[in-house]
């Protein structure tokens, strides 16, 4: 299996299980407050881990191309997401915010497909609409349900808007280092949330239940946002997208391991469907002659047949590495995913 997928869905398992995870925490605090201590957790230990890997404040290695993409993508998925979904929960039910939570997989391919010119042949889009389905059946609504005004669901559909900008955003800084991009994005996002938060009335809890917050949020948001970025360096956006919208059924399986929660029919159903998106997502094959043209940035590499270049410093043989290199023009054929360097129209 091609590791970018096994980081994809690495990341929806680790944002899946943050759910049940405070559920088992006993985490009784407010939605918004919540959310922005989670995003907080993640903001602040990643910010850590990137400073003791590299033993000192380093340079980001964006480009000034590259900030203003994610300046935008924060300014999307950090701080208009997060507050539109806050006042669309205001004014509907769980069950169907949840239920609509899975535009943003949707939007996110077609944004990808339709804005971005990224590559969406047949067996992805089935794909895609075998997982969202699944994703679909898993947050229907159970029972009766209390009726609520539109402006809520719209005010949801929103934040998925926003959403889906943000990843397709961010797929533009993936080769930038992934910690940085995550990191930013939740103290970004954690500040906004919790200034809302103790804005409406909110107040920050004890330690007992502040530290296991952050924790969660750390591994739950933080650590998936960097195998999320990992993840768009190596598919494009629509795959990823689509590999992490299985988050709520992983999820949903760890509540009924962790919690012994029943198991449903609809849970299943969910299953068998976003297993058949998955399958046909991994048995993908896509390969044609294609062009490179030259390319100027920098990131983790192999010298494999697309980075055989010289080195402007002395090179001790150790892979994979990291430095700003050039791409010189070549044209092949063979298996590609719409990675960093397969970015071309067909």
């Amino acid at each position: 299996m091609n590791v970018s997928i096994f980081y994809a869905l690495a990341a929806a398992a680790l944002f899946g299980a943050s759910t049940p995870l405070a559920k088992l925490l006993g985490l009784n605090i407010s939605p918004i407050l919540l959310a922005g201590l989670l995003y907080l957790g993640s903001g602040i230990g990643l910010t850590v881990v990137r400073f003791v890997r590299d033993r000192r404040w380093q340079k980001t290695g964006l480009t000034p191309s590259e900030w203003p993409w994610l300046i935008s993508a924060i300014a999307f998925g950090g701080v208009l997401g997060p507050v539109a979904l806050m006042f669309g929960l205001t004014r509907t039910s769980a069950s169907t915010a949840s239920l609509m939570l899975n535009l943003e997989a949707v939007l996110t391919a077609l944004l990808a497909w339709v804005v971005f010119k990224e590559n969406a042949d047949r067996r992805i889009v089935a794909g895609m609409i075998a997982i969202v389905a699944g994703g679909l059946i898993l947050a229907w609504p159970q029972g009766t349900t209390q009726s609520y005004e539109w402006l809520g669901p719209l005010a949801v559909a929103l934040a998925c808007f926003c959403w889906a900008i943000d990843n397709n955003l961010t797929r533009k800084v993936s080769a930038s280092d992934a910690l940085f991009i995550a990191g930013i994005k939740g103290l970004v996002a954690g500040v906004v949330n919790c200034s809302l938060a103790l804005f409406l009335g909110a107040r920050i809890p004890d330690f007992s239940v502040l530290g296991p917050t952050l924790i969660v949020g750390f591994f739950g948001y933080g650590i998936s946002l960097v195998l999320f970025v990992l993840a768009l360096r190596g598919l494009g956006t629509a795959r990823t997208g689509a590999y992490f919208s299985t988050a709520p059924f992983l999820g949903a399986a760890i509540s009924i391991l962790m919690l012994g929660e029943p198991v449903s029919i609809t849970f299943w159903a969910a299953a068998l469907l976003m297993g058949i998106g998955v399958w046909i997502h991994l048995t993908e094959s896509h390969a044609h002659d294609h062009q490179h043209d030259p390319l100027h940035h920098s990131h983790r590499h192999v010298h494999d047949e697309h980075h055989q270049h010289e080195h402007s410093f002395e090179w001790d043989g150790t892979e994979p590495h990291s430095h700003v290199h050039d791409h010189a023009p070549i044209r092949h054929s063979h298996p590609h995913f719409p990675d960093i360097h397969h970015r071309h129209k067909h």
